[in-house]
């Protein structure tokens, strides 16, 4: 047997906090040697962040992202690390994992496949380093080893796959396997998205097996900065069998998941496989240094996920966990005093107002109270707390904001809501406020306004003179005012720029208003794992949803307004993500709602295209909201389109043609 004891670390960074991320990775590294680890792999750009943006071009980021790695470097006596940061060379960018070896620099791997969809724009910023080729980088008057490299390090030899390379179809692990790599080191940034671990499971698990290594896995974690949520999950797989599963959404600044790989059984496992070609003449990417591998003992395999991430309810222990992580590093890397809701007593401000408290329950769970108050500390209000029943007083406050058209049945839901969770609850009266608008515009134009006449301009004043009070109040306590729009409502405009949308960030603005509902009726009923339901969101999930912005008697409902919210839904995937025409969409409605009349899916069909080229604008305004998955409307990270446009028209035209025709 030859034991080697290998370690991914997934850390909480931020852009370019230079000291914090430093430190949070020379924490990992030293919990590392202090457990007899010799490998252990940090994630991608860790040094500076991965969220730099265009700052990456800045030549000072580029040199402080060198200073840093040299603070680093003499702390990594006897054990070998990989940390990530952008490198300069000829006037070019490339994002690189630097390996180092017992207090010295060996080499730096440049990234060969660079993440350019959806989310990325890595080409923006980096170059893509050519498969076969070697370099230097020089820095601070020494030279070191640039390029598409592997490591020889006494008689063990690592190769690097960095994030994307490991999601393409033509990988450089199988160029490693040939050069006869024995782990492959994957630092990685890679978001958040509903099931994507499992995708991780499998090219970390088949690259183990297929390419005959050991596999070492690491991801960032938290919000790092601002949109994306980085999960952690950490992995090490050798030889087709998973054999280390690090905890995913974790409160903490940094985790180490670690195993004892034996090498010795990869290389049998690569010398079995037929399809297996050694790389027989001499390699001039190897870098070659020594470094002594202590003597180990085999240990018991431990590669159990949590019991929620295989249970019946994954999608919503994944929204719930994920979405409060993130707003609360927003909060906190944002350093605002809690945060404010609008509340409704709708299912949109009942689900920000619950992720508010759950990531108060989630982090004292995990890193036990004092722990979790102690990354509050820049708070001075959440000093004398005892509870997390306190703590959830102290940072998070609902504000109830009454017209006329508003019933006690939503009053006393918001009430409820705030109650059942613990979080300070206001009322204010804005009916004055609605009437002074109306009777001063009314003056100004010479008319009495009616709901005849006027009926969107008078649901309007209503929800934007909520926004001013709100605003106040979060002013008031340096808070985090957060929106409570959702993906449904933005894909057709169906909210009030600067009323409901008023915010710093938009928490939900990703998710959907079926599923959020689903959603509401598991946290009512069953709850996370290891936590609570509340019952009090039965007088929520019991509505309609309602702005309850005309006259009560009108029986305003969102779907008698816009239509049912499961299919508009499902018209936005077909519309947005599958880029299917009205028509097109129209055919793949009527067998998947036949419960619906073929002129109700046409004007249902059509109603939806004209929306949402009339409110892209309103998308761009959104506040910043969260990547929840690889199909939502945020313009600055996935969902591209015009503001102005032809409003597709002759589509239209074909689609209303098409359904006289079979009517």
């Amino acid at each position: 047997m030859k034991l080697v004891k290998v370690s991914a670390a997934v850390l909480n960074q931020t852009p370019l906090d230079w000291d914090g991320n430093r430190d949070r990775i020379l924490a990992a590294i030293a919990a590392a040697q202090a457990d007899r680890v010799s490998v252990l792999c940090l994630p991608e750009l860790c040094i500076s962040g991965y969220g730099c943006e265009d700052a990456f071009q800045s030549p000072a980021v580029q040199q402080m992202a060198a200073a840093v790695l040299a603070e680093i470097v003499p702390q990594t006596r006897g054990i070998i690390v990989s940390v990530g940061l952008p490198v300069a060379h000829q006037h070019a960018l490339f994002n690189a994992a630097c390996l180092i070896a017992d207090g010295q620099i060996l080499g730096l791997v440049a990234k060969r496949f660079l993440a350019g969809d959806g989310i990325h724009y890595e080409p923006r910023w980096f170059k893509p380093w050519p498969a076969g080729r070697r370099a230097t980088w020089s820095w601070n008057g020494q030279e070191y080893p640039l390029g598409d490299l592997d490591f020889q390090l006494g008689d063990i030899k690592l190769g690097f796959e960095i994030c994307e390379d490991a999601w393409v179809a033509d990988r450089p692990g199988a160029e490693l396997a040939r050069r006869g790599v024995d782990v492959i080191l994957n630092p990685s940034a890679s978001h958040f998205a509903f099931g994507k671990m499992e995708i991780r499971h499998r090219f970390v698990l088949e690259g183990s097996r297929t390419f005959g290594v050991s596999y070492v896995y690491a991801n960032l974690l938290g919000n790092e900065a601002g949109r994306a949520i980085y999960d952690g999950g950490a992995l090490i797989a050798s030889g087709g069998k998973m054999v280390a599963v690090g905890p995913r959404f974790s409160y903490a600044d940094w985790q180490l998941t670690s195993a004892t790989i034996d090498v010795d059984t990869t290389r049998m496992l690569q010398s079995r496989l037929g399809s297996f070609a050694p790389r027989l003449e001499p390699n001039a990417t190897t870098v070659v240094a020594p470094f002594q591998f202590p003597t180990l003992r085999p240990e018991a395999v431990t590669a159990q996920r949590a019991g929620w991430e295989t249970g019946p309810y994954v999608k919503e222990e994944e929204f719930a966990r994920a979405t409060s992580l993130a707003l609360f590093d927003y909060m906190r890397k944002s350093r605002s005093n809690g945060v404010v809701i609008s509340a409704s007593g709708g299912a949109d401000s009942s689900a920000v107002a619950c992720l508010a408290a759950l990531m108060v329950e989630f982090g004292t769970q995990e890193l036990g109270f004092a722990s979790f108050q102690q990354k509050l500390r820049y708070l001075s209000e959440v000093a004398g707390a005892k509870t997390a029943r306190e703590l959830v007083t102290q940072l998070v406050t609902c504000v109830y904001q009454a017209t006329q058209n508003s019933s006690q049945t939503t009053h006393d839901a918001a009430a409820g809501v705030a109650a059942a969770i613990g979080a300070r609850f206001y009322e204010f009266d804005v009916e004055a406020l609605v009437q002074q608008y109306i009777a001063m515009v009314s003056r100004a134009v010479g008319r009495e306004l009616t709901w005849g006449q006027d009926d969107l301009a008078l649901q309007n004043i209503q929800a934007r003179v909520r926004a001013p009070g709100v605003w106040m109040l979060a002013n008031l306590r340096s808070g985090l005012l957060l929106s409570t729009s959702n993906r449904s409502e933005a894909a057709v405009g169906y909210a009030t720029m600067d009323g409901d949308t008023s915010g710093g960030l938009s928490p939900i603005a990703g998710i959907d208003k079926a599923y959020l509902r689903q959603w509401l009726c598991w946290l009512e009923t069953v709850g996370p794992a290891g936590g609570r339901a509340i019952p009090a969101l039965a007088a929520v999930n019991c509505q309609p949803p309602t702005a309850e912005l005309r006259p009560a008697n009108s029986g305003q409902t969102d779907e008698a307004d816009l239509m049912p919210y499961e299919l508009l839904d499902a018209i936005e995937r077909a519309a947005i993500r599958d880029k299917l025409s009205p028509l097109e969409v129209f055919q793949h409605m009527q067998p998947r709602f036949p419960q619906y009349s073929t002129a109700d899916l046409g004007i249902w069909v059509e109603r939806f295209f004209r929306l949402w080229c009339r409110n892209q604008w309103k998308r761009e305004r959104y506040a910043p909201s969260f990547h929840l998955d690889d199909e939502n409307l945020d313009p600055k990270t996935w969902c591209r389109f015009p503001i102005l446009s032809g409003g597709y028209e002759r589509e239209l035209s074909e689609l209303r043609a098409y359904v006289a025709a079979i009517k």
